[in-house]
């Protein structure tokens, strides 16, 4: 999968955003300000994402491509390469999963601004 490709998926979510904030090359996408996916734009070849820490373990063991996310708590993030043994239905089912974690901590205000959202 290719950067352009990642980066149209994560958009096309509900209230995803995209910014720049670390440096030139860290593509983050947020959603309601949240982050739930960062792609190096200067390798432009991993995706970071967050993940339920069981679920991180277990991949990180099944694909060789999916390991502990660089610079981030590898308890909730992993990093997944886009040139590895992780095809590219697992990495956009591997970014819904993130997207859900970030939802799933939503304070309720917050998640009642998600809701009214179109």
């Amino acid at each position: 999968m290719d950067i352009e490709t990642l980066r149209e998926y994560c958009l096309s979510k509900k209230a995803v955003t995209e910014c720049l904030p670390f440096d030139e090359y860290s593509l983050v996408m947020k959603v309601m300000g949240k982050m739930f996916a960062l792609i190096d734009l200067e390798g432009g070849n991993s995706i970071s994402l967050k993940c339920d820490p069981v679920y991180a373990i277990e991949l990180r063991e099944q694909y060789a491509s999916i390991e502990g996310a660089y610079h981030f708590n590898k308890k909730y993030w992993n990093q997944v390469s886009l040139t590895g043994d992780a095809g590219d239905t697992l990495i956009k089912q591997l970014i819904d999963h993130s997207y859900e974690e970030v939802l799933k901590k939503f304070t309720k205000k917050l998640r009642t601004e998600y809701d009214a959202l179109p």
